[in-house]
């Protein structure tokens, strides 16, 4: 299996070749879109090449769920904590945008690695600001704790109007995921590859893995969720996460590995859809061949003969020809 990385590639080499041309001073406008639910704007200008705007449209967030101007619960402390006096907000955001970050790249600290570390941490910022009520949760996991006001099921946004399901406890933390998808193949593959999913998690090699389970319909962590929000043509999968899981450096990759589950499950759709693809043209063209070389030998002569072409003659050339006999 491929697992999704968390930085941009694209973003980092922005970021990275504006940083070695700021002599230069070309000036920047690109846009594009990630996971076909973020999408990114970065513009730069010649007078100040050490300036460069940020911009990035979140999924628009379902009703069950809770944003503030836009962004999700601890977006704004979370991007303040990761990229400090590099990164600051505008307010407000730039029209389409959720977000807007004014990059100064002269406060990029000296050192290379550390550099790298914070131009790698900025092309994250989807992890950042998507992943940010969920750290929190994942982190109170990890101290064991859970807050007094919070609901027994929190939603969170991950995809254009749909979200997933937190269940949060002090021992551990239940993550559920109604699995939607538009076309009736994917539908279909997606189901396959779920069960084989949850299957592969009881080998023994991934007895440390957090706890997997699938179900076509709504699992009971999710009696108290709005009826509206658990439309599923796929299932539903449910993650048991445990302290274990979000020790030290593992709270990033679960943080990361959740965030983009939808994501991750699709892109090994489609590729098993396009290898599905290949291998039969590739049985079409082996029957072709076949098909060709069982053919009797009179109709390839037939065949050859009906191809060849004349010219024909005009009167002209025809009275030459008469001419030449006489």
């Amino acid at each position: 299996m491929i697992l999704l990385q968390s930085p941009s590639k694209y973003l980092l080499q922005i970021l990275t070749t504006r940083l070695e041309n700021l002599d230069k001073g070309v000036e920047l406008d690109s846009h594009w879109i990630e996971f076909n639910d973020v999408r990114y704007h970065v513009q730069a200008s010649m007078k100040n090449p050490n300036l460069l705007f940020l911009s990035v449209s979140l999924p628009p967030p379902p009703p069950e769920t809770v944003s503030f101007g836009g962004l999700p619960p601890g977006a704004i402390e979370a991007i303040k904590a990761a990229y400090g006096v590099v990164a600051q907000i505008l307010d407000p955001p730039r029209d389409g945008f959720s977000l807007t970050l004014k990059l100064n790249l002269s406060k990029l600290p000296p050192d290379e690695e550390h550099k790298h570390g914070v131009l790698t941490k900025i092309a994250s910022v989807r992890e950042v600001v998507l992943g940010a009520p969920l750290r929190v949760f994942l982190k109170q996991l990890a101290s064991r704790t859970v807050a007094s006001d919070i609901d027994k099921v929190v939603a969170l946004v991950h995809r254009p109007m749909e979200s997933f399901f937190l269940i949060p406890q002090v021992e551990k933390v239940t993550v559920v995921f109604p699995m939607r998808f538009k076309d009736s193949i994917d539908i279909l593959l997606a189901t396959s590859f779920l069960k084989e999913f949850v299957d592969a998690r009881r080998t023994a090699g991934l007895n440390n893995a957090p706890p997997c389970s699938w179900s076509p319909s709504p699992p009971p962590e999710l009696k108290g969720a709005p009826p509206e929000a658990l439309s599923s043509n796929a299932g539903f999968v449910s993650f048991v996460i445990f302290p274990r899981h979000v020790e030290g450096r593992k709270l990033d990759r679960t943080v990361w590995s959740l965030s983009t589950f939808h994501a991750y499950v699709s892109y090994h759709v489609k590729c098993s859809e396009g290898f599905m693809h290949t291998r039969m043209r590739r049985r079409v063209e082996s029957l072709i061949q076949a098909l060709d070389s069982a053919k009797p030998e009179y109709e390839k002569a037939v065949k050859a003969t009906q191809n060849r072409s004349f010219k024909r003659l005009s009167l002209k050339d025809g009275r030459s020809s008469l001419k030449s006999f006489s």
